[in-house]
């Protein structure tokens, strides 16, 4: 399989090696926005860029229709013109907050917990997010997408950095040297606390399950997730 790499920073040079250790080649890396893009050798494009060239980068994808995978976070207010985008065009897009396969399954657990919880009463809830310090956007992208998943199956209507009224859930996201990611969610009552964690050791899990996904969606039309992938539910 050819790849186009857009974005060629630590997660994509991740990206390339075990790409080319799965047998793959990297036919296109693109580490500034302003680059000239030619896809007329690539079967799929891994997008993992900045929040300002994502949607373009996107776009460009699908102008000549190469199935697109995308792991930038920070541009997601444009996600809807995307998917409108990429279904008038006929083409094949998935976005994931995350590609790491253990954190896909932790957000399964995360939506039962969460379901579980919804029925008894005292307990409140946080998130905890901690990043390297070259990260740019705060909170995560696994972090709004955890969060999101509790407001479905409970009583909060939003989320917040900064100290939670009654129906917001508070995320606490830290930067500190060197750490892939690593995500906490605390129900915390005066009698008992319930947590669940998920530590990334490397960047090696999300670069395998975005080479993993651009390997499922090649020759594929539509919109796609993850759960689409590991055939989740």
């Amino acid at each position: 399989m050819n790849i186009a790499l857009l974005g060629y920073g630590r997660m994509g040079k991740s990206i390339e090696a075990i790409a080319l250790e799965r047998g793959h080649s990297i036919v296109l890396k693109v580490e500034d926005a302003s680059d000239e893009f030619n896809f007329s050798k690539a079967d799929v494009a891994i997008d993992f860029s900045i929040p300002t060239a994502a949607v373009s980068n996107i776009k460009k994808s699908l102008d000549t229709g190469i199935p697109i995978i995308s792991g930038t976070t920070g541009w997601l207010d444009h996600y809807d013109e995307v998917v409108n985008y990429c279904k008038a065009k006929n083409g094949t897009f998935l976005y994931a907050s995350n590609f790491s396969l253990g954190v896909n399954i932790f957000f399964e657990i995360n939506k039962k917990l969460s379901a579980l919880m919804a029925s008894v009463e005292g307990y409140s809830t946080h998130i905890e997010e901690i990043h390297h310090t070259k990260k740019l956007d705060a909170p995560s992208g696994t972090a709004i997408t955890l969060a999101e998943q509790i407001i479905e199956n409970t009583k909060y209507k939003n989320w917040t950095l900064d100290t939670p009224n009654s129906e917001e859930i508070q995320i606490e996201a830290k930067r500190i040297p060197d750490v892939p990611g690593t995500h906490e969610i605390t129900y915390d009552s005066e009698i008992d606390s319930i947590k669940i964690k998920h530590t990334a050791h490397s960047r090696q899990g999300f670069a395998m399950g975005a080479v993993i996904a651009a390997e499922w969606i090649k020759d594929k039309k539509g919109i796609y997730t993850m759960r689409d992938v590991l055939n989740i539910g």
